[in-house]
């Protein structure tokens, strides 16, 4: 039976966002994410894995960013992006039992989450569904400095064809950061986990990404 989902609002600073919550029974965790730089938190992408780990007992917490809310194209800038994980971070602790709390995000909401923690904001752990490395075609623009004094459990899911991530930079990355992150890559898959050839629904999609996300939580308890 899916998990029943309710519609909060988070404050950020005196601006009012928007998020979804939904909490299993005695959920070993509860995993706390954002959406991409060109989706809202209600694209079936996020929706479908929400949905998986629900039924497989870890809570969520899905928010939309300021910029989002408020139907601009642009994300915001880091210290705004950090704010609103700040405030959705303390939400969700609000309405945990002591369970770990984890952030995650979709390319530019992973990257402002690891951006957060190394500011200060205390996560069990970090997943980045497709971690936005450097521009496409721009490889010598990396975005990876904030990263190596990170020594939380990092889990990067990443698909091989990702342009946003060439596989030989982001394998130096992972392994300069250190045993803390991990790296599992989406055979064939692009910046939204899609492969040529096969067709799947953005929902379907998320959702099969739940398994490897899941275990890696269960593994980092």
């Amino acid at each position: 039976m899916r998990s029943a989902e309710s519609h909060v609002t988070i404050d950020v600073d005196g601006v009012p966002i928007s998020g979804i919550y939904a909490r299993p029974d005695k959920p070993v965790a509860t995993l706390v994410l954002a959406h991409g730089a060109g989706a809202g938190m209600e694209h079936p992408f996020l929706g479908g894995l929400a949905h998986a780990l629900n039924d497989d007992g870890v809570a969520t917490l899905r928010f939309n960013f300021p910029y989002r809310e408020a139907g601009k194209r642009f994300p915001d800038r880091p210290p705004a992006a950090i704010a609103a994980w700040r405030a959705v971070m303390e939400a969700a602790a609000s309405r945990s039992e002591g369970e770990p709390l984890w952030a995650a995000g979709k390319s530019f909401g992973g990257r402002m989450a690891s951006m957060a923690v190394a500011e200060g904001m205390s996560a069990a752990g970090l997943v980045y569904l497709g971690y936005p490395l450097h521009p496409p075609g721009k490889p010598e623009k990396l975005r990876d400095e904030h990263l190596y004094g990170l020594t939380l459990p990092m889990l990067f899911l990443q698909g091989t064809r990702d342009t946003f991530a060439t596989p030989e930079l982001l394998e130096n990355v992972v392994a300069r950061i250190g045993p803390t992150a991990t790296i599992e890559w989406w055979d064939g898959g692009d910046h939204s986990f899609g492969r040529v050839g096969v067709k799947k629904s953005a929902a379907d999609v998320g959702a099969s990404l739940a398994a490897p996300v899941s275990a890696f939580l269960r593994k980092n308890r």
